[in-house]
C-alpha cells in the first residue's frame, strides 16, 4: 500500500512538473530596451533594461475562489443547493486546492531549483541569485511577479550566448539566443520578443497560457519595448521590416516589440575567420 501511494503521489508531481513546463512557468518581458552588439571580430555585447516577469510568482499571487456547483433534483432539473450541499461542496474544492497547492509546489520546487513560488520570500531569493551573476546590474522585486532589472555583459563569441538565466533553474526560455556556427556564422533568434503565434514566439506562447484573463497582472504582463543589433559584420539575413540602417558603429537591424509583432526577431550574420 504504501508503494502505491508513494507511486501515485510521484506520478502526481511528475504530471505538475510536466504543466509547469508546458504552461509556461518561467519568464515573460514587460516594458524594456534591449540592444545587441556584435563585431565581425567575434566581441559582443548585450544589455536588457525593464521589466521581466517571473510567470510563476505571479500565478502564486492569484488567489483561488470557490464557486458552487449546480444542483439538481431527481428529474435531473436545476434547482436551489441547499446549505448542507454548497457546505460539501465547499469542502470537497477546499481539499482539493490543498492537495493541487502541495503537488504544485513539489514540481516547483524541481523546475526553480528548490525555491517553492508560493514561499512570500521566493522573489527574494530568486532576486539574490540573479544579483550574484555576472551581468546583472540591478535586480528590484516590484511585487506579483515583475522585477525590474537593468542586465549588461559582454565577450567573445567563441560560444553560444542565452539570456535570461537563472542560477540553478533546470531550464529557461530564452528571450534572446546567438548560435555560433561552425562555418563561421551567427544566427541571432529572439524568441522570448515574439507573438503566441509564432513558431518561435515560445515566450509569448507560454506567457498566454499561464496567465489567464481574467488576471489584472495577464493584462499587465505585456512585452513592451525596442529590440535592436549593430554589427560591422556582412548581414546574410533578417526579418525586419525596413532592414539595415547606418550608424557610426555599422550596421543597425531594429525591431518594435509589442502584441502586434509579426514574428520574433531573427538575423544572420557573417564573422571573421
Amino acid at each position: 500500500m504504501r508503494i502505491t501511494n508513494w507511486r501515485r503521489g510521484s506520478a502526481v508531481v511528475v504530471l505538475a512538473a510536466l504543466s509547469l513546463m508546458l504552461a509556461a512557468c518561467f519568464f515573460a518581458p514587460g516594458k524594456f530596451t534591449s540592444d545587441l552588439k556584435v563585431g565581425k571580430d567575434r566581441s559582443f555585447s548585450f544589455a536588457y533594461t525593464g521589466e521581466i516577469y517571473l510567470l510563476p510568482l505571479a500565478e502564486a499571487a492569484k488567489k483561488a475562489q470557490f464557486s458552487p456547483s449546480a444542483c439538481y433534483d431527481d428529474e435531473m432539473a436545476e434547482r436551489e443547493c441547499t446549505a448542507s450541499e454548497l457546505g460539501e461542496q465547499k469542502q470537497t474544492w477546499e481539499s482539493e486546492q490543498e492537495d493541487k497547492r502541495k503537488s504544485d509546489a513539489q514540481a516547483a520546487q524541481y523546475m526553480f531549483g528548490g525555491i517553492n513560488p508560493s514561499d512570500p520570500k521566493a522573489a527574494d531569493e530568486i532576486a539574490d541569485r540573479l544579483r550574484r551573476q555576472a551581468g546583472w546590474k540591478r535586480v528590484d522585486y516590484l511585487g506579483n511577479g515583475k522585477f525590474d532589472v537593468d542586465f549588461a555583459i559582454s565577450g567573445k563569441l567563441d560560444h553560444d550566448f542565452a539570456f535570461p538565466s537563472v542560477e540553478r533553474f533546470p531550464m529557461t526560455n530564452a528571450f534572446v539566443q546567438l548560435s555560433v556556427r561552425a562555418d563561421g556564422t551567427v544566427r541571432i533568434d529572439a524568441p522570448g520578443y515574439g507573438p503566441a503565434s509564432s513558431a518561435m514566439g515560445a515566450a509569448g506562447m507560454m506567457q498566454g497560457m499561464a496567465m489567464k484573463e481574467d488576471s489584472a497582472e495577464a493584462r499587465g504582463a505585456v512585452a513592451d519595448g525596442t529590440f535592436s543589433v549593430t554589427t560591422d559584420a556582412p548581414i546574410l539575413a533578417n526579418n525586419t521590416d525596413e532592414g539595415p540602417t547606418a550608424s557610426a558603429a555599422g550596421k543597425v537591424l531594429s525591431w518594435t516589440i509589442n502584441p502586434r509583432t509579426p514574428s520574433a526577431p531573427t538575423a544572420l550574420l557573417k564573422l571573421a575567420p
